[in-house]
C-alpha cells in the first residue's frame, strides 16, 4: 500500500511548469539581485529589514514578484523606491503572497475542483488515469472518483496548475509604473515579526569575591521564514512604543520593547537615537533561517564587586500581637557592581539575565545563582540576587505588644518591641543587611544597636555576626496612622 498521500516527481514537474506559465508575464527578483541588506532587530518579535536589489524594470505598467522576503512580513508598513533613480517608480498595489507551495497546500486549494489520478499496475506497469473531484484536504485526502468515494489515494495525483496565490517562497507582487531605465537599484523596507534579539551576560566571581570578570552575548532567533545573507546588523535600546493592532494579526506583535547590548570591549558602535541607543555591528553576518545565533559584544575584566547578606522583614507584624514570626528564616545573598567607567564599565547595559559562576579549590567553574537585571544607564548600580545564604540564618519573634489610647489625632497608635537572632556557621564572620518596612508615622523607641532610616517607611542595621557565633538584635517601636 502506498503512502496515503504520495506525490510523485512528474506530478512535482507537472506543477512548476504550471507555475511558471501562470506567472510568466511577472518580472522576478530573487536573492541573486540583492546587493545588501540591512537588518535592525527590536527585542519583542520586531524588526526593521531594507532590502537593496538590483532588477531589470519594463517601462511603463508591470508586475513584480520581488521573491525571498521575510514570511511573517507586515504588509503594510512595505516601502518600495528606487536609489538609483530617485522618482522614478510608483507603486500601484501589491499583494503579499505567504501561503507556501505544498503537497498539502495544493490539496486545500483544489478543494471542490478536478485532479488526475495516476495509478500504476503492480505487475506491468502500465498506467492509468481517472480524473477526481477533491472533497476534502482536512487532515488527509477525500476524492470522488466517478460514482464512488476514496481516501488514502493509491496512486499519485497530478494538477493542472498552481493556483495564483501560492508560491514557493514568501514573495511581495507589486504593480509598478516606470518612468526610468530598464535597470535600477530598488530598495525594499518593511517591518517583520519572526526576528528577535535577547542579552545575557556571564559573570565570574574572583575568589576573594571583591572583583569580577562580565561578558555580554547577543542571542538572534530568526524565524521570519527568510534568511539575511551577510547582512548589516543593528539593534536598537530602549522602549520603543508601538501602537498595538484592534485584532491580533498572524506575526504582528502587539507590544514592542526594545534593547540593546552594551561595549565595553566588543565589535559594536552606539550612538544615540531619539531617546534610545542604537548599536551597530561592524561586521557584516548572515542571519540564517530557523536560526539561533549568538554574537559576543561586551566583555570587562577587574570589575569591583560587593557581596550583601540581606534579611527582609514585613509591616504586617507592627499592626497586631504577633508572636513568633519564624525560624531559620532565609537570608538572601546579593552581588552588587557599579556601571561606571571607574569600574571598567560605564556602558548602558540592556535587560536581560545575568548567569554567575565562582571557581572552586579545583579551579573549576561553579554556578552559583542568576538574576534578571532590567535596563541599566551608565554610572548605575547593578544589584543580583544569586540565592539564599546556606550558613547564615535568622529567628525572629515580638516580645511585646500594645495597643495604646487614641489620644491623638491618630486613628491607631501601637508600641511593639522584637528580636532578631542572626547565626553564623560560617568560620568567618559576616555582615547582614536587616531591613524592616515600618509602617506609618513611627519612631524608633530603642534599639541594641544604631538604625539607619533610608526612607520614609524603612530602618536598616548592619549586624556583624562572629564565625560559627549569632548576635542578637532587639529594638522597639512607636507605631501611628
Amino acid at each position: 500500500m502506498r503512502a496515503p498521500f504520495p506525490l510523485a516527481a512528474a506530478a512535482l514537474l507537472v506543477v512548476t511548469l504550471s507555475a511558471g506559465l501562470a506567472q510568466a508575464q511577472e518580472q522576478r527578483s530573487t536573492l541573486a539581485d540583492q546587493q545588501e541588506v540591512a537588518v535592525t532587530i527590536y527585542n519583542d518579535n520586531l524588526a526593521l529589514v531594507k532590502d537593496v536589489r538590483k532588477v531589470p524594470l519594463k517601462a511603463g505598467a508591470s508586475a513584480l514578484a520581488f521573491r525571498d522576503v521575510s514570511a511573517r512580513m507586515r504588509a503594510e508598513t512595505a516601502l518600495m523606491r528606487s536609489l538609483s533613480s530617485p522618482g522614478a517608480l510608483r507603486v500601484q498595489e501589491q499583494n503579499f503572497d505567504f501561503d507556501l507551495l505544498t503537497p498539502q497546500k495544493m490539496l486545500e486549494k483544489y478543494v471542490g475542483k478536478q485532479v488526475k489520478v495516476v495509478r500504476t499496475h503492480p505487475t506491468t506497469g502500465a498506467e492509468t488515469v481517472e480524473t477526481a473531484t477533491v472533497l476534502s484536504a482536512n487532515t488527509g485526502v477525500v476524492l470522488q472518483i466517478g460514482q464512488r468515494i476514496e481516501t488514502g489515494v493509491p496512486g499519485r495525483l497530478v494538477f493542472d496548475d498552481v493556483p495564483p496565490n501560492l508560491r514557493d517562497r514568501p514573495t511581495l507582487v507589486m504593480n509598478l509604473q516606470n518612468t526610468g531605465p530598464a535597470q535600477q537599484d530598488v530598495e525594499l523596507s518593511y517591518l517583520t515579526g519572526g526576528l528577535s534579539w535577547k542579552a545575557d551576560y556571564v559573570v565570574e566571581l574572583n575568589a576573594a569575591e571583591d572583583a569580577l570578570d562580565v561578558s555580554g552575548w547577543v542571542t538572534l532567533t530568526n524565524t521570519s521564514g527568510a534568511t539575511y545573507r551577510n547582512a548589516r546588523l543593528q539593534l536598537v535600546a530602549g522602549d520603543v512604543n508601538q501602537v498595538a493592532p484592534e485584532m491580533a494579526t498572524r506575526g504582528r506583535p502587539q507590544l514592542m520593547a526594545a534593547t540593546a547590548m552594551a561595549k565595553a570591549e566588543s565589535d559594536v558602535v552606539e550612538e544615540s537615537l531619539f531617546e534610545y541607543h542604537l548599536y551597530t555591528l561592524e561586521r557584516p553576518t548572515t542571519i540564517a533561517e530557523s536560526q539561533t545565533k549568538q554574537v559576543a559584544l561586551l566583555s570587562a575584566a577587574g570589575v569591583p564587586a560587593r557581596r550583601e547578606l540581606v534579611l527582609q522583614g514585613a509591616d504586617y507584624y507592627y499592626q497586631g500581637l504577633s508572636g513568633d514570626l519564624g525560624t531559620k528564616l532565609k537570608v538572601a545573598a546579593f552581588l552588587e557592581f557599579d556601571n561606571k567607567e571607574a569600574s571598567r564599565l560605564g556602558v548602558p547595559l540592556p535587560k536581560g539575565v545575568a548567569r554567575v559562576y565562582k571557581k572552586d579549590k579545583s579551579g573549576n567553574a561553579q554556578f552559583i545563582g542568576e538574576d534578571r537585571l532590567d535596563h541599566t544607564a551608565k554610572n548605575e548600580k547593578v544589584r543580583l540576587k544569586l540565592g539564599n545564604a546556606f550558613d547564615v540564618s535568622a529567628d525572629k519573634k515580638q516580645t511585646d505588644f500594645k495597643r495604646l489610647s487614641n489620644t491623638s489625632k491618630f486613628g491607631f497608635v501601637a508600641e511593639s518591641a522584637y528580636e532578631i537572632v542572626l547565626r553564623n556557621a560560617k568560620k568567618e564572620p559576616v555582615t547582614v543587611t536587616v531591613q524592616e518596612p515600618i509602617p506609618g508615622d513611627w519612631q524608633m523607641l530603642a534599639a541594641s544597636q544604631p538604625h539607619t532610616k533610608v526612607s520614609a517607611n524603612m530602618a536598616v542595621w548592619k549586624v556583624t555576626v562572629p564565625a560559627e557565633g549569632k548576635t542578637v538584635l532587639t529594638y522597639r517601636t512607636l507605631v501611628r496612622y
